[in-house]
């Protein structure tokens, strides 16, 4: 019996996290080893959307190269040895902490040949990390046979090329045109698809070393491992595979969290949970009476949402936060390594008649039951059953046990859609987890009716929660959108957030069995058409509208509910 194109694809997803799994265990692999040309096959089997023509051997493949650059290191192709770490001190040495724009984990230069990342956000974290590495290295080896002849002598092209890396020839308005001609004959693209590369790449050189300089270390790795003179190696500390899946960094980040309650009177109060980004909530609530107070220009939530999102309001921005702060904000700045900051939001010092009058008033007169917000920026895949398991427990300190009044948790998150568009609102009813019999169906208190006035296209329906989003092609994500499963999007978290809050309220009773769970999630890509995908670039003022709408609607229900 033939298998379909989706089953091959699951197939090799799986294959891909099996094997992961075992060089993590191993200690480390080399690239052009049995193990990493295993790991390179399966990925060119799936062929990840993601990953544009990755399975093309004539194109590089140049947004997703901008993609993983983003996320990894600065200088990380020009290294041959690279290792995942634990937190074992490296942030007190005196190695440069290298932090990616689009990644919040800290990575060190050891020396020209030498990478350290350090992993504190569990499993999902290596994945997508070795899934990153190697993209680079498959697209390392299609620059290498561009770089040399027949003869294995070196073309003219890469000549050309070596020379603007060593900076023997500067980038000026008058060559830029004839330097790009060289670097397409290097890539199997044409010049436009050059050119528009290049320009990707210099709107963030700052968090890289520009698209000459990658292409060239890329080849010039490639070249020096295939004449077997230097070998790359990707290897693991014995700290970080002691500590992996144990929560030591989400039990020091939740006991942050609950003594700072105590301390400031609020651990007693209900407390509802919000997973969003750290500004929507804020902006809602402070951006109104902050700029009335300050005499700016107000307006509806998105109006203000939308001009604070642009380079030039750093000063209303940092209006809105000194009067969050003087109005019931609490900063709480992270220290464990999760990379996930928290904001206490104290409802009762808000001054309510100042608020946007899209704001529900809250029903309230105690103090005793006036809410307490606790915003948690967004966790990444496996990490969100760690934060969450930890949070919702009991804080115990010096032999006493203070359990929480969590009266609801709301997660508002980026997904890929399946159904829509970029900018669309996802509403799922149940979270099913890819490449394991586990599903997770729950009662959601956002619907579709919610949205029904925004004019803004809102879906409902179950939602995939993927290994990563760097792990997905067309065929599968087909399969779930065609099948039976009828599922409207993809993400990394809703299945583990879900089976922490199952098993705290079902099982293990830390909170109440009926705490009201509100999902809701806005359309970052569609990875079923091709222009669509993450690597394709940020959204832009496309995600503020949903975001604040979804934020705003979280508030109200939160508000609104006696």
């Amino acid at each position: 019996m033939n298998r379909t194109r989706a089953q091959e694809s699951r197939a090799a997803i799986e294959k891909l996290y099996v094997m992961m799994r075992h060089l993590f265990m191993r200690g480390f692999y080399k690239p052009l080893g049995v193990s990493g040309e295993a790991l390179r096959s399966a990925l060119l089997s799936l062929r990840p959307e993601i990953y544009g023509v990755i399975a093309d051997p004539e194109k590089v493949e140049l947004n997703g190269l901008a993609y993983v650059i983003e996320r990894l290191p600065k200088g990380i192709e020009q290294c041959r040895f690279i290792k995942l770490t634990a937190d074992e001190g490296y942030a007190e040495s005196k190695f440069p902490t290298i932090i990616p724009s689009k990644r919040r984990r800290r990575c060190f230069r050891i020396d020209k040949e030498t990478m350290y990342i350090e992993v504190t956000r569990g499993r999902s974290e290596i994945y997508d990390i070795l899934t990153h590495l190697t993209f680079l290295y498959v697209e390392a080896d299609k620059i290498r046979r561009y770089a040399l002849d027949d003869k294995g002598n070196v073309t003219r092209q890469w000549e050309k090329l070596a020379e603007i890396a060593h900076g023997d020839v500067r980038i000026t308005d008058e060559n830029k045109e004839k330097a790009l001609v060289y670097l397409s004959g290097m890539l199997g693209r044409t010049f436009h698809e050059t050119q528009a590369a290049y320009t990707r790449f210099e709107e963030s050189s700052e968090d890289h070393n520009g698209l000459f300089k990658v292409i060239y270390s890329l080849g010039k790795q490639a070249i020096e491992e295939t004449n077997g003179k230097k070998l790359r190696q990707v290897s693991f500390t014995p700290a970080l595979r002691e500590r992996i899946g144990h929560h030591i960094h989400g039990s020091v980040w939740a006991q942050n969290i609950k003594r700072t309650l105590k301390e400031h009177g609020l651990i007693d109060r209900p407390i509802h949970i919000i997973s969003a980004n750290l500004h929507s909530v804020m902006n809602s609530l402070y951006a109104y009476p902050a700029l009335a107070a300050a005499k700016e220009k107000t307006g509806s939530i998105l109006e203000m949402a939308t001009a604070l999102s642009k380079s030039n309001a750093k000063r209303n921005q940092n209006l809105i936060r000194e009067y969050a702060e003087a109005n019931g904000l609490l900063e709480i700045p992270d220290s464990s390594g999760t990379n996930i900051g928290v904001q206490l939001i104290d409802t009762q010092q808000l001054k309510w008649k100042s608020l946007s009058p899209e704001i529900s008033r809250l029903d309230t007169k105690s103090q005793k039951a006036a809410p307490v917000l606790l915003v948690m920026d967004y966790a990444f895949g496996e990490q969100a059953f760690e934060t969450v398991d930890e949070l919702v427990k009991p804080y115990k300190e010096d032999g006493q046990v203070i359990p929480l009044d969590i009266q609801s948790v709301n997660i508002m998150g980026k997904a890929g859609i399946l159904t829509g568009g970029k900018g669309d609102i996802m509403i799922p009813n149940a979270h099913v987890f890819e490449g394991t019999a586990d599903n997770y169906p729950f009662d959601n208190d956002l619907s579709i009716e919610d949205f029904k006035d925004d004019q803004l296209p809102v879906y409902a329906g179950p939602m995939i929660t993927v290994l990563g989003t760097s792990l997905q092609n067309k065929d599968v994500l087909s399969y779930f959108r065609h099948s039976s499963w009828k599922a409207i999007g993809l993400e990394m978290e809703g299945a583990h957030y879900q089976k922490a809050i199952q098993a705290a309220s079902k099982i293990r009773c830390t909170i109440n069995s009926d705490v009201v769970l509100r999902y809701a999630y806005y359309a970052s890509d569609n990875p079923l058409h091709t222009g669509s995908t993450l690597a394709s670039g940020p959204l832009g003022e496309v995600g503020v509208r949903p975001t604040y709408l979804i934020t705003v609607k979280i508030l109200n229900k939160i508000f609104e509910r006696k």
